[in-house]
């Protein structure tokens, strides 16, 4: 009777007491990990410490890992009771279990499964902290100080260990689970693992074309506690094998912050001022990135397996080409691009070939893959090497499969803090080390999700202890290579539900006109300049855009919109509807005039085709193309036509241009051309008049010759008179 009156005390208690407030930080993140646990029920006694708000924190452990039997341990922490009442007879104890987890399965299995089956059986008499009483809001430390000898640690490897938090010696109300690895020196020496740490700096586009931001969020996440600031705090402290990804669209968008730039509003354009704090960024990361691996993404990160499922393969081309060139450019000289992390790290063969099949930088000899895209053939008990070897058909590319439970430590969440990241991490490489089976050194690779939203002391904290562990060896990923002995996989797996998560078809037609269009804009040109629309096209596609459809459908929308005013600065001028040309007699010449506002020479061809050939029949000629200068300037095309004998009236024809190799350029035109053939009555009319008028030519030449004989009569009759 007494246990269930102290029980129902509690949870009256718990039942009026505030949630857990939290603040920014590893205390934050400890606090979400937090799990009250009774000898009863999981579920129910993790509700009941929610709403007791006891939150057990473990801030230290130190050493990170002990390498003898006599090094002294150091975990330290706090308790803080937001209960509203306050809690007496509290214990904080350690619990433990001298067994070695078998492998990393089992690790993964304590981790996860939070019930009292799972927890370390044993307790340690010397590692306790007795609390008479914490008040309400009042927080208090705890420190265990053991050693390996004491929790009776005998063989390397990873150990469980748990704080946990009694009342009146009984009643559990909190517990955190975390690991202790011990790594004495071992016989035979253990192969020091190669780890390649890869850190994303990829973000969405923020510009639309290239002179107007779709949006203004770029100018937050580069200062203060944005997340790029973020990363660029870790880029200058991490070691200099760390590989960076990088996208490129996102350098050249922070580019042109750096002077006075434009946003689309509700009403328009507003003008926004030159960004110091882009300057800054973009030279921040160019210092602290000047001696480390440094892979550009394709421009602006486009969704490579959508493209090529819906015919778009030369913009992934063009993404790969122009990605370097700007990374290049804006980074540093020499970025490569030769290996490409694909969205999701998921990838099918089809779009594996496009991206092998390409030329120079537009040419991928590696991709970054998630575990789920290429499994493993048979399960085994094992880690396998991060490398292998996929079939394309341009020749064979390197397949280099990211370990998903080390790349996830390097991510902020609810299920860790910094310090039991650490652990965990420490745990999960020692486990790899001392897997059985393995002579030769095996090649890790960490990569976190490519738009993560990084702890930087966290990532900064991890990369750190990484250098540090005599098991690893920190490598630049461009060194991994498949090594000769590899676990079979079973080749890429692109399930449905990962084309479900493409940009589809509605999407990218869109964009796929619009691409076309601003090809036209290039091929147009007499010297056939490569398209000023390209990168903001490549925006469109970017894969951002996967869940923010429209979002990306604005952009699209934006970028057609520039792509075709720039398509209608080469026109035909006078092609207005009520436009009448005229041809007189039953043949000549119409002139065809065609106008360039772009500022180059454009080399245009004008194919003019009747629309009722019996009418009106237009006539071959030499050459129908017409060579522009820019700004202004015309060309006119002299066509020769026949109008048909027996009629007169209107005719329609179509003009169309078309570029130097035959693609149209922009909508056709029609052209109404008035005739005025002869017809028969009008042939006899002229007739009748010709025959008249040689009549009365006939007839005063006649009465000429008359009037000169009588006059040379009169004149020999005078003279014979005489």
């Amino acid at each position: 009777m007494i246990r269930k009156a102290t029980l129902l005390a509690v949870l009256s208690i718990a039942s009026l007491a505030p949630m857990v407030a939290t603040t920014p930080g590893t205390a934050a993140a400890t606090t979400r990990t937090s799990t009250a646990v009774s000898t009863t029920s999981t579920t129910v006694n993790t509700a009941v410490s929610a709403r007791q708000g006891l939150t057990l924190t473990v801030s230290a452990i130190t050493p990170e890992w002990a390498k003898g039997q006599a090094d002294v341990i150091k975990i330290s922490g706090t308790i803080r009771n937001d209960t509203g009442a306050e809690l007496p007879q509290l214990l904080v104890r350690l619990r433990y279990a001298p067994q070695r987890f078998a492998d990393r399965a089992a690790l993964e299995t304590y981790q996860a499964d939070q019930t009292d089956a799972t927890l370390p059986g044993s307790v340690s008499s010397q590692s306790s902290v007795s609390i008479p009483t914490l008040a309400a809001g009042a927080s208090t430390p705890w420190e265990f100080t053991l050693t390996p000898a004491q929790l009776q640690l005998a063989s390397f490897g990873a150990y469980p260990i748990a704080v946990e938090v009694q009342q009146q010696g009984w009643r559990r109300l909190a517990v955190q689970r975390t690991f202790l690895t011990y790594a004495p020196p071992t016989q035979p020496k253990l192969p020091r693992n190669r780890l390649a740490v890869v850190l994303p700096v990829i973000d969405q586009p923020h510009r639309a074309d290239d002179g107007t931001f779709a949006d203004d969020e770029l100018s937050a996440a580069l200062t203060g506690k944005g997340r790029l600031a973020d990363l660029a705090r870790i880029a200058k402290t991490a070691p200099k094998t760390v590989t960076w990804f990088v996208e490129p669209s996102l350098l050249d968008d922070a580019n042109a912050m750096v002077k006075g730039y434009r946003v689309t509003a509700k009403n328009g354009e507003a003008t926004r001022p030159a960004s110091p704090e882009a300057a800054q960024w973009l030279a921040d990361m160019r210092s602290a990135l000047a001696t480390s691996p440094v892979v550009a993404t394709p421009y602006a990160d486009p969704d490579v397996t959508a493209l090529v499922h819906q015919g778009l393969d030369a913009l992934t081309g063009r993404a790969l080409e122009l990605g370097a060139q700007k990374a290049g450019e804006l980074l540093k000289p020499g970025v490569q691009a030769a290996v490409n992390w694909p969205a999701a790290g998921r990838i099918d063969a089809d779009a594996l070939d496009a991206l092998a099949v390409g030329k120079g930088s537009a040419q991928v000899r590696k991709v970054l893959l998630n575990s789920t895209n290429l499994p493993l053939q048979t399960p085994v008990t094992v880690t396998p090497d991060a490398a292998t070897t996929l079939d394309t058909v341009n020749g064979p590319v390197t397949a280099l499969v990211a370990d998903p439970v080390l790349s996830r430590a390097f991510e902020p969440g609810a299920s860790s803090s910094t310090v039991l990241s650490k652990q965990r991490f420490i745990a999960e490489t020692a486990m790899i080390a001392a897997e059985p089976g393995q002579t030769a050194p095996r090649s890790l690779v960490v990569a976190p999700s490519r738009r993560w939203d990084p702890n930087p002391t966290l990532v900064s904290g991890l990369l750190k202890t990484a250098g540090g562990l005599p098991w690893l060896t920190l490598t630049p990923l461009d060194s991994i290579k498949p090594a000769k002995t590899r676990v079979p996989r079973a080749g890429l797996t692109y399930t449905d539900a990962d084309r479900k998560e493409e940009l589809g078809a509605k999407y990218l037609t869109p964009v796929k006109t619009a691409w076309e269009k601003a090809q036209l804009t290039s091929l147009i040109t007499t010297d056939k300049r490569v398209s000023s629309f390209d990168a903001a096209v490549l925006r469109s596609a970017s894969s951002a855009w996967r869940n923010q459809t429209r979002a990306g459908r604005a952009v699209t929308k934006l970028v057609d919109g520039k792509v075709q005013a720039t398509m209608n600065k080469v026109s035909i001028t006078g092609a207005d509807p009520d436009w009448l040309l005229t041809l007189a007699g039953s043949n000549g010449v119409v002139p065809i005039s065609v106008k360039n506002t772009m500022p180059a020479q454009v080399t245009v061809d004008v194919e003019v085709t009747s629309n009722n050939p019996r009418l009106l029949r237009v006539e071959p000629q030499p050459s129908n193309r017409l060579v522009i200068g820019g700004d202004g300037q015309s060309g006119t095309l002299q066509v020769p036509l026949t109008a048909s004998p027996r009629g007169s009236g209107d005719a329609t024809v179509t003009v169309q241009l078309k570029t130097s190799d035959g693609r149209p350029y922009g909508k056709p035109v029609k052209l109404t051309i008035r005739t005025t053939g002869y017809t028969g009555v009008a042939l006899v009319i002229v007739g009748a008049a010709l025959t008249v008028m040689m009549a009365a030519v006939v007839t005063r030449v006649l009465r000429r010759r008359s009037q000169r004989r009588l006059a040379r009569a009169a004149r020999t009759r005078e003279s014979e008179t005489v």
